[in-house]
């Protein structure tokens, strides 16, 4: 891990953030291949996926996020943490505006319950574009936090940006099996079902690259932009990924996922940090 860690420190601040992000999209892309091994998915397993995804989420927000960005902003006391409080409510409003514009479906939602422009795009575009919702933020986070790190804002290291990295990977896997799986439920081939799933993750090279660019360009808002990725995830886990996992009778386990989900990324967080 020293080795990766070293690596990351040697090169481009853009292209870290690019390499990050495509491991995060390739471990979705690892996750929807899992649809050519398996006929079905079990809906306790799926519950339980949507539920650690959301402990990562939650966790990444907090270590990697809104802790560094309030170390890392001047002043002291109640002004201390102003930037981070603003970042984070325009990210959580950021996020509000895509969901009431953007076209998509939750995972365990009837049709009926598509959220956002009405349109007639069929069913298995809107719950990709669910899954591409919440990658959004996961790759501005990462790319805002390795952006961070050579712009040289202390709190920011490169084991944090490599171990939210690894995080949204971990989570990436199960979210890409889930979005593929009920595809291929709905009558998709099994190669239609794994390019949908794997889409759905390709956000996160291109927002993690616009957050390294970004804190580079303009190094002062680098508080404001680590808040505003928090609030656009923690927005996402609330709105988007509970809700789906209280749709049947797995609450529990929905409920141990996520907070297996928070444990490992809260360890590696502070391991790698």
């Amino acid at each position: 891990m020293q080795q990766v860690i070293d690596y990351f420190e040697s090169i481009n601040p853009i292209l870290a953030a690019l390499y990050a992000t495509l491991f995060t999209w390739g471990l979705t892309a690892a996750g929807a291949a899992l649809v050519f091994l398996f006929k079905g998915m079990n809906r306790a397993l799926l519950d339980g996926m949507l539920g650690f995804t959301g402990g990562v989420m939650v966790a990444a927000s907090f270590w990697s996020l809104l802790a560094p960005g309030i170390e890392m902003s001047p002043g002291e006391g109640f002004v201390k943490v102003v930037p981070a409080a603003i970042g984070f409510l325009l990210g959580a409003i950021f996020i509000y505006g895509l969901d009431k514009i953007l076209p998509h479906l939750h995972i365990n939602f009837k049709e009926s319950e598509a959220e956002g422009v009405k349109t007639p795009w069929h069913r298995t575009t809107l719950l990709t574009l669910a899954i591409t919702l919440h990658n959004i933020p996961e790759g501005l986070a990462v790319g805002v936090l390795f952006g961070g790190v050579a712009a040289g804002f202390e709190g920011a290291s490169i084991g944090g940006a490599v171990a939210l990295a690894l995080g949204i990977g971990l989570q990436n896997f199960p979210e890409g099996f889930a979005v593929a799986m009920p595809l291929r439920r709905q009558g998709l081939s099994r190669y239609k079902s794994f390019l949908y799933g794997q889409a759905s993750a390709i956000v996160e090279p291109i927002a993690g690259v616009l957050g390294a660019w970004a804190v580079l360009t303009f190094q002062p808002i680098l508080p404001y932009a680590l808040s505003f990725a928090a609030g656009a995830m923690i927005f996402v886990v609330v709105e988007e990924v509970i809700p789906e996992t209280q749709q049947d009778k797995y609450t529990d386990i929905a409920t141990m996922g996520f907070i297996g989900g928070f444990i490992i990324m809260m360890t590696l967080d502070v391991g790698l940090g």
